[in-house]
């Protein structure tokens, strides 16, 4: 007869081991993510009529700033 160790194979979400001793005072940042509002994406869908005129990000851009150019500033 083997010596084999049974494990439940459904353990209970209440259950952590003793092994698992979390020392959050270690943790640091993580380097891999985006740092700063520069680094963040916006997507932005386009209706289909206004997506024949402004092919590019450019062009929304220079659209965009024109129009904010007209306001006034506050």
């Amino acid at each position: 007869m083997k010596n084999t160790p049974t494990f439940n194979s459904q353990p209970n979400e209440d259950d952590i081991l003793p092994e698992y001793d979390f020392d959050y005072n270690k943790a640091r940042q993580n380097r891999f993510a985006n740092k700063g509002e520069k680094n963040r994406a916006l997507k932005v869908i386009l209706d289909p009529d206004i997506a024949e005129v402004f092919t590019t990000s450019e062009a929304v851009n220079h659209a965009l700033r024109s129009l904010l150019s007209a306001f006034p500033k506050s």
